[in-house]
């Protein structure tokens, strides 16, 4: 089966193209690479295209038998969202609904969509389980929460069936160091303390060291990058089995503090990590933690690569590859 893969790309979407060429998937990748890198691919075929421009996107669907879509491509900083939310809406609303348009004109009624923990906003109780209120507090959140929405409508009204992936903290590279985070500019944690390390970052920061956690950081459900492209494949033969539409966690359902991860990175690299505590961010929680039973059930979901070791040590091959390759 051909499927879309919208913002293959990018860190998440690249690990999904290679899980699902290794399944046997034809892949067609929509990316304008505002954001993504073409070295990053390691198969399929390329499309360059915007989704705001939905002309190409029916060009595409015309084009090709696609069977099925993953919708990766969105903008994810949520400090600019605050600063810039008129751009956040724009395009991560317009560019869901063009696709969606077009799937529609073209029969195909297979949505796999990645969300984000973002739509739970402050949590009420820890583990979150899929039926936490929904409350985002940032506009980035927002955007996702309102995607959901029309999927739910489209759902209704035309039979389009989903499964919306709300993610935790992705983290991780590929463990064959073919694929990695490529961020411009980077604002998670572990490749920015380990890009501090290699010298490509001036220094390493900590935002917050005042929560009402066991060290004072905040504490984080981190997940591998391969583990979240390998639930991707699951939902998507899910949906083409004929299962219902869904919304699931992915998280690892354990947490780990910011300064415990600098510990784990100095243990994997040798060395010392030296920080500047900064106040904390605005919208910051203590604690964010997944249940992932509903994964586990629905989807048969086994976690192979996301204990902390595998995470930072991955993440580490990457990079000093890409440092490595950057000098030549």
């Amino acid at each position: 089966m051909k499927v879309l893969v919208a913002g293959g790309a990018g860190y998440i979407g690249s690990h999904t193209v290679k899980e699902l060429l290794k399944e046997g998937f034809e892949v067609i990748v929509f990316d304008d690479f505002s954001t993504g890198k073409k070295e990053l691919l390691l198969g399929g075929k390329l499309v360059v295209g915007d989704l705001m421009d939905q002309k190409t996107i029916y060009r595409v669907f015309k084009e090709n038998e696609i069977g099925a879509v993953l919708h990766f491509a969105s903008l994810i900083q949520v400090g600019e969202s605050y600063l810039n939310p008129k751009r956040y809406y724009t395009q991560n609303l317009h560019t869901s609904l063009n696709l969606l348009e077009v799937m529609l004109e073209m029969k195909v009624r297979c949505f796999i969509f990645s969300s984000t923990a973002a739509v739970y906003g402050v949590p009420q109780e820890i583990p979150i389980t899929e039926s936490h209120p929904l409350d985002p507090f940032n506009p980035y959140g927002q955007t996702k929460y309102i995607v959901e929405r029309i999927l739910q409508d489209y759902d209704r009204a035309y039979g389009l069936k989903f499964i919306s992936l709300r993610y935790f903290n992705a983290a991780g590279a590929d463990p064959e160091a073919r694929l990695g985070e490529m961020h411009e500019p980077e604002t998670h944690l572990i490749p920015n303390i380990l890009l501090f390390l290699l010298g490509k970052k001036q220094s390493c920061e900590v935002f917050g060291t005042d929560f009402p956690t066991p060290d004072g950081t905040t504490i984080r459900d981190y997940i591998h990058v391969s583990d979240l492209a390998a639930a991707h494949v699951l939902a998507l033969k899910k949906l083409l089995a004929g299962s219902p539409s869904e919304f699931i966690n992915l998280g690892a359902n354990k947490g780990y503090s910011v300064l415990e991860i600098l510990k784990k990175i100095e243990e994997v690299t040798g060395q010392k990590v030296r920080y500047i505590a900064r106040p904390r961010r605005v919208g910051d929680v203590p604690v964010l933690l997944a249940s992932k039973d509903k994964a586990e059930k629905i989807l048969d979901w086994k976690l192979e690569y996301s204990d902390i070791e595998t995470i930072v040590s991955t993440a580490w091959n990457w990079h000093k590859k890409t440092s490595i390759l950057s000098r030549l």
